[in-house]
């Protein structure tokens, strides 16, 4: 007899459209979801002075919406990026707010739909389960197929020079998400590259997950990293390839509510700080993390990596070591042949901030916590050497 199920919760987003062009005609869909009219868009300024707004825009306004651009949000965004943002909402009066970007612009949106009606300070509201009360409602339309931002509750800030905070809470899942892969057939290759790859740690982490991974998120992670490993080199090559696109963006989401119910562990403990002192792309900073840590971990999560090396290898007959060490082999390979930079080197990080890096990483106790290996400050450090 067996012991059954072991419990778990799954939590994501209230409702999710895919739809290649949905964006053009965001406010026929907005004013079906809902009774408010006032929106403000959080975005970057590239998005914004290239145009790529602009149709969402034109149809927001022609359904009677009064439409607000906050378009100051940078990667890896500060405390002050965000107040600057909830200053701009509230004297615009918002009562609806849109994440129209990458990772960075939905991660301010879920925040600021928060602080528009609440009086806790951001300070309180660091950790997990912090939130208190309701939000403002909240749509979110990634521009990347990378963070899986749109269908997670956590934010990601810059609190000081290098450092970054985490706010964890079930408030910061969006009520609608619109997923609308013509929105990323503009994305730069290298930047398709980091963006995918980020994407995949996420499937992989949350795959192999020390506390919260279960059937459904193990469910996600394999199909997303069965869409993404297929379709990266294409999305790198042709752009403008619809199913490769579609595919990509898919992929990244289920794979954000993989990692959002199961949570990532070492790739991005020592990813971090990466960003913090370099402002690397975060995308990125799990690339060339990635491959260490996946041999690292080796001596405990061989069993599941074989299970990931039938999805995006095939099934065998080989053992597991065999089937292990085939999938990192693979990951390492598709890196390779993406196009994103491959070393700490590549990307001038100095090779004597080596022990500095690894004791930030330290500090990344809510996520080391995961890994299916323990990692110490030697071993971060050791980790970082092999990615020089």
């Amino acid at each position: 007899m067996t012991d059954g199920i072991k419990p778990f919760s799954f939590d994501t987003p209230g409702s999710m459209l895919v739809e290649w062009g949905g964006a053009k005609r965001m406010g026929e869909l907005l004013s079906a979801w809902f009774p408010e009219r006032n929106l403000l868009i959080v975005t970057d300024k590239f998005l914004h002075e290239n145009g790529l707004l602009d149709p969402a825009v034109a149809s927001l306004k022609a359904h009677g919406f009064t439409v607000t651009v906050f378009d100051d949000v940078v990667a890896d965004p500060p405390e002050a990026v965000l107040m600057s943002c909830v200053e701009r909402a509230k004297a615009a009066g918002a009562d609806v707010v849109m994440g129209l970007g990458g990772g960075s612009s939905m991660d301010i949106a879920k925040l600021v739909a928060v602080m528009l009606v609440s009086e806790q300070p951001l300070s309180e509201l660091y950790g997990i389960g912090k939130v208190e009360g309701k939000r403002t409602p909240l749509v979110q339309v990634p521009t990347t197929a990378g963070t899986g931002s749109e269908v997670t509750n956590i934010t990601i800030l810059t609190t000081g020079e290098t450092t970054k905070m985490g706010i964890v809470s079930h408030q910061l899942y969006a009520d609608r998400v619109l997923l609308d892969a013509e929105l990323t057939v503009g994305l730069p290759p290298v930047q398709t590259a980091a963006t995918g790859i980020d994407a995949m740690v996420h499937a992989i982490e949350a795959f192999t997950g020390q506390h919260k991974k279960n059937m459904m998120s193990d469910v996600f992670a394999k199909e997303a990293l069965r869409l993404m490993t297929a379709n990266l080199i294409t999305a790198c090559q042709d752009g403008s390839n619809r199913a490769a696109r579609e595919a990509m963006l898919l992929g990244a989401n289920l794979a954000g509510q993989a990692f959002s119910n199961s949570p990532v562990g070492a790739v991005h403990a020592l990813a971090y700080p990466l960003g913090g002192h370099y402002h690397l792309p975060h995308g990125l900073t799990n690339a060339l993390m990635l491959g260490p840590v996946l041999r690292y971990n080796m001596t405990a999560a061989a069993p599941l990596y074989a299970e990931l090396a039938d999805v995006v290898v095939g099934p065998s007959d080989e053992g597991t070591q065999a089937k292990s060490a085939n999938f990192v082999n693979f990951m390492q390979d598709l890196m390779d042949r993406s196009g994103a930079p491959l070393k700490l080197r590549d990307v001038n990080v100095p090779e004597a901030d080596l022990p500095m890096l690894a004791k930030d990483a330290m500090l990344q106790t809510r996520l080391l916590v995961n890994n299916p290996v323990e990692v110490t400050e030697k071993d971060a450090l050791a980790l970082y050497r092999e990615a020089y």
